[in-house]
């Protein structure tokens, strides 16, 4: 990918289960029913889903997410408390208000095809949408979804292709190169970047929303009980660990892996949910940042709102590198590039907030992917629950192992930042497809559902 990436296209705020199934998909079906609504009234809308998307689709809410885009829903303004009743509308009626405006005849269940056989050649995340005129006219556009909510038209430039930034770097070299250059912190870098695009006030409420909205997040997590939708069952446990841990009036390292490990579960069971969650770099890892960020704050001291905006814009320079040089797709990369990133990412932020330099920054971002390396994705039964949800308890606490380590040293190490991510990408080429998010291998097949 080459497009000149913003901290905008990194964090999103939307809904689970998954950014690439979900926020992905949401985003294109927005995109074409714009678009199908400027050429007059359809009488007839359909969607073919190919590949992870087709074979884990239904797990992961990907029917849901294309018919919401279709009635002109976006993730960042849909509520997901409504979501049952928009469903239930367009089931009942049989129809669709495309853009939320032109009823268009809709069969829920005929017309949306899970091709599930079928990978597309542009990428194994893949859309293809018609409308159909009363004159016989039809009009298609095919989308991919990247990772992240990112999505792609084929043929279309990228959307900042003409902006120049101050400070671009292509590398963890580069990035290294730059920051020595200029004198500059890496989180300064970004804040300069930033600016090609947009005032610098305009930012820092981005990234203060982003915050806002993982703390949000981690405190419903906490307070909501029950079990999470799909034919698992899973219970939730938040709830129930945070109700024991509140009483407890002690800081140790027993009780820092208890919370850390707590708030990761929070988040990742809202997103299983379908709930609000900032996409971080992914819906499938949302629990790791925020765990991260709420460990900084209450765990280190003299913590600040700086110290925030620094972690989150740190770690977003990490996952630019990630997503220009590899993927943060698991369709392409395995969960190595989901919650192997996230990990990545918030050890560098982490190792910012605490003061590293820009050598220590890049040493915990390589410490924190190369013990993810080879990370697979088998989600059970297509949903984004097991081994998920815990498996972001798990990322959050090496992030945070990873920025120590990191910190303990001066910033000389074996293995480059670079190094690291093109063996990812290597290793996610060389990864059969049955552990790429289709649920074909793995846990996904040695497991029995229940």
């Amino acid at each position: 990918m080459t497009d000149t990436l913003s901290i905008t296209d990194l964090y999103t705020i939307g809904i689970g289960p998954s950014s690439s199934h979900t926020v992905g998909p949401m985003r294109a079906a927005y995109d074409f029913a714009t678009w199908a609504a400027s050429h007059g009234q359809p009488c007839r809308l359909s969607c073919q889903l190919f590949g992870s998307l087709a074979l884990t689709g239904e797990g992961h809410g990907t029917d849901t997410a294309v018919i919401l885009g279709l009635l002109g829903w976006q993730p960042e303004t849909v509520d997901p408390d409504r979501v049952p009743l928009h469903l239930e509308d367009v089931r009942r009626n049989g129809t669709l208000l495309l853009d939320g405006k032109m009823p268009v005849p809709f069969d829920m269940h005929a017309d949306i095809h899970f091709l599930r056989e079928r990978f597309h050649p542009g990428h194994p995340n893949t859309l293809q949408f018609s409308a159909t005129f009363a004159d016989g006219t039809v009009i298609g556009q095919v989308y991919h979804s990247i990772g992240g909510g990112t999505i792609i038209k084929p043929g279309t430039p990228p959307p900042r292709a003409m902006h120049v930034l101050p400070y671009p770097f292509h590398s963890g070299t580069d990035m290294l190169e730059t920051c020595k250059r200029t004198g500059l912190a890496l989180w300064e870098v970004m804040m300069a970047n930033e600016a090609a695009f947009r005032p610098e006030a305009e930012t820092v409420r981005f990234v203060d929303s982003v915050s806002t909205a993982m703390s949000n997040c981690i405190e419903k997590g906490c307070q909501t009980n029950g079990t999470l939708p799909g034919k698992l069952k899973v219970r939730r446990r938040a709830h129930q660990i945070f109700s024991a841990l509140r009483h407890k009036n002690r800081v140790d390292m027993q009780s820092m892996f208890e919370w850390v490990s707590l708030w990761a579960l929070a988040v990742s069971e809202e997103n299983a949910a379908g709930g609000r969650i900032v996409t971080a770099p992914t819906n499938g890892a949302s629990g790791v940042i925020p765990a991260v960020l709420r460990y900084y704050e209450r765990f280190t001291p003299s913590p600040t709102p700086l110290g925030v905006r620094k972690i989150l814009l740190t770690a977003g320079a990490i996952c630019i590198l990630y997503k220009k040089k590899a993927s943060i797709s698991a369709a392409e990369m395995g969960c190595q590039g989901e919650v192997g990133v996230a990990c990545s990412m918030a050890a560098a932020g982490l190792c910012a907030a605490l003061g590293g330099t820009i050598e220590q920054i890049e040493n915990a971002a390589e410490i924190g992917m190369e013990h993810n390396l080879g990370l697979t994705c088998d989600p059970i039964g297509g949903l984004v629950q097991i081994p998920c949800i815990e498996r972001n308890t798990m990322g959050a606490i090496k992030a945070i192992n990873a920025a120590y380590l990191a910190l303990c040293g001066d910033g000389t190490h074996f293995v480059s930042l670079d190094a690291v991510i093109e063996t990812m990408r290597q290793t996610g080429c060389d990864m059969a497809a049955q552990y790429k998010e289709t649920s074909l291998g793995g846990l996904a097949v040695n497991v029995v559902e229940c």
